[in-house]
């Protein structure tokens, strides 16, 4: 009876480590919530660079002007944001200009810390049952965060773009909804991601963490609301491929320059070859049980391959790090998130050169990319974990009651699903 004691007291620990006095908060996500505010008010004075290229697409979708409707991306290719995106924007369209912009960066910005959440939820889930301590967990979202807020304000709204904004949030819907053992919610929310930005679709590799006979029917389902978002505009004005062949110069700081790709602008094959070689990534991944590096290994191809070098492209860098960092990981020093931030960003920032702001920017790929694939886990995977993860969970729900009670007094720290969140 004492040792059972001794469990229900560990376990009414676990249900409020973290959080402060009686409020439904924890304290890693408070200090979060703060320094995403600081963050906000540092930028939001110089904010919205590119949030005129989002009104213009939501009031040609939308509007009577030429040139809009299903022709929109046929006469505007250099609008690359997804119906999914400009429909999002439609939101914001009633308010003033300045005031529904000041709107939309601040949404953005609570979804980057509602992403975090999101990821704390899943590592909490995807560990669960493995003795990983929930303090520990906690400090990891917390330390990871620090890194990840200054970029995603960078994309959020400095730049405000809602479409990027958008594909990562999808995307990290769907790593929320893979951890859960869904299948359905999973490609529902992958073919989201791409009909707010296209480039989102190398994330589609999170499909293969499927359960086998799954995999097929959600595949389809994500193909068929993609097709359901982009097919009416190739339909409509069949010079809509001119937006899948808009070309941006390719900058001094690439890091296609020293891949020896010197022309001056997007080669033809550079898009394609960015989705497939993020595909096959994230595929190596999750055949080596290793699907929580999937958004890193896309975000990798995306930089490695991009003839621009915009900061705002690190946020998707940012948030394969944190996944990788909380989820794939057992250490409390989320390192990758911290070397993203400062070879990435701060090499923007203090380096001159842009042969060797290009050439940082291939190291971490390189690095990045072997360390995820080749290095050895702290603990080996079955599949893609989320199967390992449910069949353990199945075992647990049969053992009695009481077994698992006692059980509970013998882990390090009580890991429970909830020891995460808001």
């Amino acid at each position: 009876m004492r040792r059972v004691g001794r469990a229900a007291a560990r376990d009414d620990y676990g249900s409020r480590a973290g959080r402060i006095g009686l409020l439904p908060l924890r304290r890693h996500n408070a200090l979060l919530g703060l320094w995403t505010v600081l963050w906000f008010l540092l930028v939001a004075r110089s904010g919205g660079v590119s949030w005129h290229y989002v009104q213009q697409g939501e009031q040609l979708l939308f509007g009577d002007a030429p040139g809009g409707g299903l022709s929109l991306y046929a006469q505007h290719p250099e609008l690359q944001i997804g119906p999914v995106s400009l429909l999002a924007a439609r939101l914001f369209a009633p308010f003033p200009p300045q005031t529904g912009q000041l709107l939309a960066e601040a949404t953005m910005s609570a979804l980057g810390l509602v992403m975090l959440i999101l990821v704390g939820r899943t590592a909490a889930r995807y560990h669960l049952g493995t003795g990983t301590n929930h303090r520990r967990l906690q400090q990891r979202i917390l330390i990871a965060g620090l890194a990840f807020i200054p970029m995603w304000v960078e994309v959020s709204v400095r730049f405000a773009h809602l479409d990027d904004v958008l594909a990562l949030f999808f995307t990290t819907l769907a790593v929320y909804s893979l951890s859960r053992g869904g299948s359905t919610a999973v490609g529902i929310w992958l073919a989201l991601a791409a009909d707010a930005k296209p480039w989102a679709l190398s994330f589609a590799a999170l499909l293969l963490a499927l359960e086998r006979g799954r995999r097929l029917r959600v595949a389809v389902l994500c193909c068929a609301l993609v097709a359901v978002a982009w097919l009416p505009f190739y339909l409509g004005d069949l010079h809509s491929v001119a937006a899948a062949k808009f070309v941006i110069p390719n900058q001094p700081a690439s890091s296609l320059r020293w891949l020896g790709v010197s022309a001056p602008s997007t080669p033809p094959w550079d898009r394609p070859a960015q989705l497939s070689l993020g595909l096959v990534l994230g595929a190596l991944a999750v055949l080596r049980g290793r699907w929580p590096a999937v958004v890193l290994l896309g975000a990798d191809a995306r930089i490695l391959l991009d003839p621009s070098v915009y900061t705002y492209y690190t946020a998707s860098v940012l948030l394969g790090t944190l996944i990788w960092d909380a989820v794939g990981q057992r250490r409390l020093v989320p390192w990758w998130s911290w070397i993203a931030l400062l070879s990435l960003y701060g090499g923007t920032l203090l380096i001159p050169s842009d042969p060797a702001r290009g050439l940082v920017r291939l190291g971490f790929v390189v690095l990045s990319t072997a360390y995820v694939l080749l290095w050895p886990t702290s603990r080996p995977r079955t599949g893609s974990g989320v199967r390992a993860r449910s069949r353990a969970e199945a075992r647990s729900a049969e053992q009695p009651v009481r077994q698992r009670t006692a059980d509970a007094a013998e882990w390090p720290g009580p890991m429970h699903s909830s020891t995460i969140g808001a």
